[in-house]
């Protein structure tokens, strides 16, 4: 794939990736607001300070600044997701633009964020210990780093176990072993539980079903809008190609 075509996808990675988090936002707003809201009251409640003067607003954060993070996310992601996919296509199984795009966006959505909330679930932003964000923090972004090279290896070692396991086979130790891998790196890891005394328990479940919701429909977004751009770029180049002589795949 040359230089020319992985710029392509990258642009269009991107606009599924805004397209994406147009979708998060909308699905953020409407299910995860209530409980956020619901962990500033106890807060507030339970608080012996006097509060300050917010500099940004409650209705603020909850629309435009919660309408920024998520879509620059989305772009960024979806910029990461396209240059996955340009790797993966054709290196992981006979699949067309749209399936490769939509077990990209399956792997991003399983190692990014499941598998590391898995051991560090989210926490409203006014729950928690301030004085160990950083720690936690720090944990959560390992366990990200973990997930993803541990996903990284098991698809080479399916891989080089489908020429003499069989496809099927070699899938299943795959994902065995990175189920494995994954529940050991989360013994070892310290646990990064911090919710105070008497948190609603209702409500810190809401919130995150509410983050994991709004992580499903930011990938799934990502898998359908960028499968379809891409197929549409590839078989556009696929067939303009060779109209253009025995230079058109060159580099420029």
């Amino acid at each position: 794939m040359n230089s020319v075509t992985v710029r392509t996808l990258l642009v269009r990675g991107m606009l599924a990736g805004f397209g994406a988090g147009a979708l998060a936002f909308l699905f953020a707003y409407l299910v995860g607001e209530g409980p956020v809201d619901a962990a500033i009251a106890f807060e507030e409640a339970n608080s012996h300070h006097a509060g300050g003067e917010e500099l940004v607003s409650r209705s603020v954060q909850s629309t435009a600044g919660l309408a920024t993070g998520v879509l620059v996310f989305g772009v960024a992601i979806g910029g990461i997701a396209a240059l996955a996919f340009c790797f993966a296509l054709g290196r992981v199984g006979r699949f067309g633009a749209r399936a490769t795009a939509a077990l990209t966006a399956l792997a991003g959505f399983l190692t990014v964020h499941l598998v590391p909330i898995l051991k560090y679930p989210a926490n409203p932003p006014a729950v928690g210990n301030p004085d160990t964000l950083d720690q936690r923090t720090i944990l959560y972004f390992l366990m990200i780093a973990l997930s993803v090279l541990l996903g990284i290896t098991a698809v080479l070692l399916g891989r080089r176990l489908a020429p003499t396991w069989g496809n099927w086979n070699a899938s299943i130790a795959a994902g065995v072993s990175f189920v494995a891998l994954v529940a050991v790196a989360m013994v070892f890891l310290p646990s990064g539980e911090n919710v105070p005394e008497g948190f609603p328990a209702t409500d810190l479940w809401e919130f995150r079903l509410a983050s994991i919701g709004v992580q499903a429909v930011l990938w799934a977004g990502f898998g359908l809008f960028f499968g379809y751009l891409a197929e549409r770029a590839l078989t556009r180049r696929a067939i303009t190609a060779p109209s253009l002589g025995p230079g058109a795949g060159a580099m420029p």
